[in-house]
């Protein structure tokens, strides 16, 4: 039998955290950095060190049980906490930290139609917002609540018992309800964000679990900044959290800093390490700073961990989350590795991140894993022709896998508003008046006077661009008159509403873009700055709609606004419209730290 050097030095945190455990413990014969690599270069250890070691986890309170050691696999491979457990949880987290993506703020109703897409994609948990942060998030979990019935639905908390009361409340209509409760566990957010010591973030942490029982038996605790927290405080706490009845327990890499091999030495540590974590499902989190978020998750997923925390499109904070779509396809793919599955309906990813990059105006980049538009293109003749031989020679999997094909609508110009109707409904599209679908409908006709073919995507950006008309906004564009010829500058003459009265205004500029922007600041004076102007097809062909992205920033605050329209001057104006309305809304309130 031979002992697993690499997991031996994994429960101890570590090299480094061996090294410096072995250095306190015993000055005289503590082991060196250096020789603890060579440790794992030979595959042994002197017996002296490994008495040392015996002895050293005896002083930490967890006796070293050797045989716990034997015939492991050395590597980054399959080592499940739970044996028998070959089930991935999905937990979606794009309507709560994907929409703190800069700009990408959603109404009620399209949070609502985003839920109903995950609930398609077949996603296990849905966090469907901050229900504590605003009156506006509270309003749209409870919403997406009563909605959805097959997937978990579930609210983040601070560890504050108005947070998670708030949080119950809103979740109370769902079929399968969790609560997500959270709190900073690194010494930096302790001693400069929270001002609390330890044993009191350990008591606030186990109180709010206890709250959270209340309203459902299924609750998350996350220790934000776990990346950077001491191993033994973490197990002290989840040991704390599991006993007073949370069932999931979240190890974030809440600032994107960790390693693919780091990230799994500290994740099978501390599942080894805490005495009752065979009671509750390991889960992680990661940011993707380094551009490793996703890498750090299968990695967390190879030491253990049965749920993974994602978003569509790698959206959220900074540089965003772990993308949903590339966890799940390399688990599909890489099933000879992982040997676990999901219960994501993979044919519905692709119509899932349209929707999502459609309703937050962050366009998915060409050459974006699984989703972007040349996924599965190949430009080199002799990737073209192995291709058309046997598709396996370039393809990992096929388009039509991910939900690349069957996007043509049988409707046109001629199709009924039932058949309209039905349509919707097949996308899980359902509009919450006939006022809307009548409008809706109306506009359908519209754009089938202008294409012959219509697209799924053509309606979630034509519904989305109506059910914004259907809105209080302040602004809301009418017509426009664009004029341009070489050598002259460009000239736009818009009529738009503000605060339901009529506007007429015109500008010249150096395009007609410009023109466009000028003539509606020479009304409105918003006083904000242009981030990002984007154009992108919505589907292809000339006949495409073109949609258009506008971020505006002003004090501090950003909104990004959409327009769509087969005319894109149109839709431009649309855009910047859109933008405005969102930055003069109310401000969302920003939750406290984030996982």
């Amino acid at each position: 039998m031979k002992l697993d050097i690499d997991l031996l030095i994994a429960y101890f945190g570590g090299v480094n955290a061996l090294a410096e455990a072995l250095r306190r413990h015993d000055p005289e014969g503590a082991a060196s950095t250096a020789a603890i690599y060579k440790w794992r270069t030979r595959g042994s250890l002197p017996l002296a060190q490994l008495q040392r070691l015996t002895a050293l986890a005896e002083a930490q309170g967890r006796p070293l049980d050797l045989n716990a050691f034997l015939e492991q696999q050395p590597t980054l491979q399959r080592a499940p906490a739970q044996p028998g457990n070959s089930r991935i949880v999905v937990f979606d987290t794009t309507l709560r930290d994907g929409e703190q993506s800069p700009g990408a703020a959603m109404t009620k109703e399209e949070k609502v139609r985003v839920a109903r897409q995950l609930e398609r994609l077949g996603v296990d948990v849905i966090e469907a917002g901050f229900a504590a942060a605003s009156p506006g998030d509270w309003e749209a979990v409870h919403e997406i609540a009563q909605t959805i019935t097959e997937s978990t639905v579930c609210s983040l908390a601070r560890a504050v018992e108005n947070d998670i009361r708030k949080a119950g409340e809103a979740i109370a209509p769902a079929p399968k309800k969790r609560i997500h409760t959270f709190i900073a566990t690194s010494p930096i957010h302790m001693e400069y964000k929270l001002k609390m010591k330890p044993q009191q973030v350990i008591d606030a942490a186990v109180k709010a679990v206890k709250i959270a029982k209340e309203y459902t038996d299924d609750v998350e605790f996350s220790a934000e900044d776990a990346v950077r927290s001491d191993l033994d405080f973490l197990a002290k706490i989840f040991t704390a959290v599991i006993d007073a009845g949370a069932t999931t327990i979240n190890i974030p890499d809440t600032v994107g800093y960790s390693v693919p091999s780091a990230w799994y030495e500290r994740i099978s540590s501390i599942i080894r390490s805490v005495p009752n974590g065979g009671k509750v499902v390991w889960s992680t989190h990661c940011h993707n700073d380094l551009g490793m978020a996703v890498a750090n998750s299968l990695a967390a997923i190879q030491a253990g961990v049965r749920q993974v925390e994602c978003t569509i499109n790698g959206l959220g904070e900074r540089a965003g989350n772990a993308s949903l779509e590339e966890i799940v396809m390399a688990l599909k793919v890489r099933h000879d590795l992982f040997g676990l599955e999901t219960g994501i309906d993979t044919t519905q990813i692709v119509p899932a991140s349209k929707l999502v990059s459609s309703i937050t105006g962050y366009p998915v980049q060409p050459n974006k894993a699984i989703v972007g538009a040349n996924a599965f293109a190949h430009e080199s003749g002799i990737h073209q022709d192995g291709v058309l031989k046997h598709r396996e020679t370039y393809e990992i999997m096929s388009a039509e896998s991910v939900g690349w094909s069957a996007n043509r609508l049988s409707l046109g110009k001629l199709s009924g508003r039932n058949a309209f109707k039905t349509k919707l409904a097949e996308l899980g599209i359902e509009l919450g008046s006939e006022e809307a679908l009548n409008a809706a409908f109306a506009r359908f006709k519209e754009l089938a006077d202008k294409k012959r073919e219509i697209f799924d995507e053509d309606l979630h950006v034509l519904v989305s661009d109506e059910m914004s008309n259907l809105t209080p906004d302040r602004y809301k564009f009418i017509s426009q008159r664009i004029v341009t010829e070489t050598g002259e500058l460009p000239r736009a003459e818009i009529v738009f509403s503000a605060d339901g009265e009529e506007q007429h205004a015109e500008a010249t500029g150096s395009g007609p873009v410009d023109a466009i922007f000028k003539a509606i600041e020479s009304v409105v004076q918003s006083g904000a700055e242009l981030q990002i102007y984007s154009v992108n097809a919505v589907t292809f062909g000339t006949e495409s709609q073109g949609e258009t992205g506008v971020r505006l920033a002003r004090n501090g605050r950003v909104a990004n606004g959409q327009g769509a329209d087969t005319d894109i001057l149109a839709a431009t104006a649309k855009a910047y419209l859109s933008a405005l309305n969102k930055l003069e809304g109310g401000e969302k309130v920003k939750a406290q730290g984030g996982i």
